[in-house]
């Protein structure tokens, strides 16, 4: 087994690619070891000291480290536990596991439908090739509410990222979006 890794802008964040699926479908965050025990290889990624943050998507595994510790030192650890996780054919999520719900609903307005599908179309494919993600949270008095996941979650250009580049977007296409923010 081959897992190519891939940087990010976030200096805190390295994308691996396994070469296979990693969730069917939808994608899941993870910010502590508490969280992650829904997940068999988030939960072991978590057991590498250094390891802050664990982000599964489709076919990428997005890992954060802490503060002052060097890749070269955190990286083998990772592929290494990443590789027997995979060889072993072990489920990345226990089963029964429900991933958050994120899809648009009858009861939304037709601006909040227009938002949710340029994010969909947009902005969550440019963000996942950086190995994070980005979740419309609600549309208030003009404010559209994001939430960053994965890479994205504390990259130091996200808020670049978000005022520059999604609030311009939607605010092109959607006269309503008056800002951004992130959640």
């Amino acid at each position: 087994m081959f897992i190519q890794t891939e940087t990010t802008p976030n200096p805190a964040s390295l994308k691996f690619l396994p070469g296979r699926e990693v969730l069917v479908e939808g994608s899941a965050d993870f910010r502590d070891a508490q969280a992650a025990t829904v997940s068999p290889l988030a939960r072991r990624l978590f057991e590498i000291d250094g390891v802050v943050g664990v982000y599964l998507g489709d076919e990428f595994i997005s890992v954060t480290k802490a503060d002052g510790l060097e890749w070269h030192h955190l990286k083998p650890a990772i592929l290494g536990t990443i590789m027997e996780h995979f060889m072993a054919g072990l489920p990345v999520l226990n089963a029964g596991t429900e991933l958050e719900n994120n899809a648009a609903s009858e009861s939304d307005s037709d601006i909040v439908r227009q938002i949710r599908e340029l994010i969909e179309t947009r902005v969550r494919p440019a963000v996942a090739q950086d190995g994070g993600d980005i979740i419309f949270n609600r549309f208030e008095e003009g404010v559209v509410f994001l939430t960053m996941r994965g890479s994205c979650s504390g990259c130091p250009s996200s808020t670049a990222t978000l005022k520059n580049g999604i609030e311009n977007m939607l605010r092109h296409y959607v006269p309503e979006v008056v800002e951004v923010r992130q959640v």
